[in-house]
């Protein structure tokens, strides 16, 4: 008996060790639509510590280069786990190959160096971004650690979204400069005397790039980590397919300029679940662009987002403001939103639209949202930091016939307590662009407006709905 079970162990022992990672058919019974089933990436069993290829977790030397000794040295074996111990691993982007897997400890973080000069890409007008894949498949970043942008080193500031202290720290701390009439700060000629990027403060901000991103890539596994104070969005997959965000906490300042949380951009079958988002701008986010003929994947379809909390965010779940592949096959069920700006929010405009199907949202509770419950905008601007907030958008005649078509959407049971209007729609006059959108079996407590529909370009159809308006006494 016993030498079976030693020779059980062994068996296991030689198994790929995704093999052994969770099941997550569990979110996929009674869906109301049928949906592809992400897999778990295989990764091989090897391992490396990155303490072994010369790291040194005292937040003050440079790991870019023990970073990619790690993982060329796996990469040799087939793939493997690079182990990142307790410290603090103060490092420049960080490349990730096939079947490699970044396992952080609990107590280690990874912290992208304030040196901007480190992440310059002379091939992009962005940087590269902290941690990062292109063109790979079976890539996992797992564990309790946390890795760490530094954001502050590379976000302009908006004076009216931080107080008289906030302001003063920014100036006083890390230095920048002051632009727009003293409406906006960038982190421009800072103390530390880390070098600029680029001739301006707003050339250098347009240079951001996100933290964890993975492009053009198959089989992808983020779980456990926390990721935090991102230059601009956190995790952000795109033009990619089976991919597993599980268990993920994202924070950055509320007023973080675009610090979007998990963002979907062109993501066939993936799954967002059990996660913690507090963040500075869209909180759980599908968005496609344009399209790319070589890329795994164009538009967002087969996908689940489940299970998941989120406070501070633009909104709480949000599609767009790109849809112009295309949106299918999206159940967003059993997630809690407090203190979102908005909470579910459906945005795109001329330029950037595309089409909805089969989307289903069920089992939502919000709190204490600061707009709308419920939103359908077709004339969504991108504003960056330092443009003309009143400027009238100009479109040409192509850009005209990209238009959003919410549609096919089937919002139930939602419970609200605390949003300034109810719901919101409106479409584009003429094309009929906002319907076959059935809301039922909600109740929204709000503070303000119960409803603004454009009965002429919004058709909602709402069954046993109810705007309660709240009691202020």
């Amino acid at each position: 008996m016993k030498k079976l079970l030693y020779s059980a162990v062994a068996v296991l022992m030689m198994l790929p060790a995704t093999i052994l990672a969770q099941d997550y058919s569990k979110y996929y019974e009674n869906l109301p639509t049928k949906v592809a089933q992400v897999s778990v990436p295989t990764i091989p069993t090897n391992e490396i510590s990155l303490t072994e290829v010369g790291g040194v977790g005292d937040g003050v030397t440079l790991n870019t280069e023990a970073f990619k000794k790690g993982i060329e040295e796996l990469s040799k074996k087939g793939g493997g786990r690079l182990n990142v111990p307790l410290g603090i691993w103060l490092t420049g982007p960080i490349l990730l190959q096939d079947n490699i897997e970044l396992h952080l400890d609990k107590n280690a973080i990874i912290m992208m160096s304030p040196d901007k000069t480190l992440f310059v890409n002379e091939k992009s007008s962005r940087c590269h971004p902290g941690i990062f894949a292109k063109n790979s498949k079976n890539i996992a970043i797992t564990g309790e650690g946390t890795i760490d942008g530094n954001g502050a080193f590379w976000r302009p500031v908006k004076r009216q979204k931080v107080s008289d202290v906030e302001w003063k720290m920014y100036k006083n701390v890390i230095g920048g400069v002051e632009e727009a009439n003293g409406t906006l700060w960038y982190p421009w000629n800072v103390k530390a005397g880390y070098d600029n990027i680029a001739a301006t403060p707003k050339k250098q901000e347009g240079k951001r790039a996100d933290l964890v991103r993975f492009e053009n890539c198959e089989n992808i596994l983020v779980q456990g980590v926390t990721v935090q104070n991102s230059p601009r969005f956190h995790v952000h997959p795109c033009y990619s397919k089976n991919v597993i965000i599980d268990g993920v906490t994202v924070r950055c300042p509320w007023n973080a300029q675009n610090g979007d949380a998990i963002d979907f951009s062109d993501v066939n079958v993936g799954i967002i679940v059990n996660s913690i988002v507090d963040a500075g701008d869209d909180g759980l986010c599908m968005k496609s662009g344009n399209f790319k003929p070589d890329a795994p994947a164009n538009g967002c379809a087969d996908i689940i987002i489940q299970d998941n909390i989120v406070y501070h965010a633009h909104g709480g779940f949000v599609l767009g403001s790109e849809t112009m592949q295309g949106m299918k096959r999206i159940v967003v069920r059993n997630n809690r939103f407090s203190g979102t700006e908005t909470g579910l929010r459906f945005k795109s405009g001329l330029g950037r639209g595309g089409k909805t199907e089969q989307m289903f949202i069920q089992n939502i509770v919000m709190t204490d949202i600061e707009k709308e419950a419920i939103i359908f905008q077709c004339d969504y601007m991108d504003r960056p930091a330092g443009s003309d907030p009143n400027a009238v958008p100009t479109f040409t005649d192509e850009e005209r016939e990209v238009a959003p078509f919410f549609q096919d959407i089937h919002i139930d049971n939602v419970v609200c307590r605390g949003a300034q209007t109810g719901i919101k729609a409106g479409g584009i006059l003429g094309l009929d662009n906002v319907k076959d959108i059935d809301i039922q079996n909600t109740t929204i407590v709000y503070r303000k407006t119960d409803k603004q529909i454009d009965e002429k370009t919004a058709k909602l159809k709402m069954t046993n709905v109810r705007l309660i308006p709240e009691k202020i006494k």
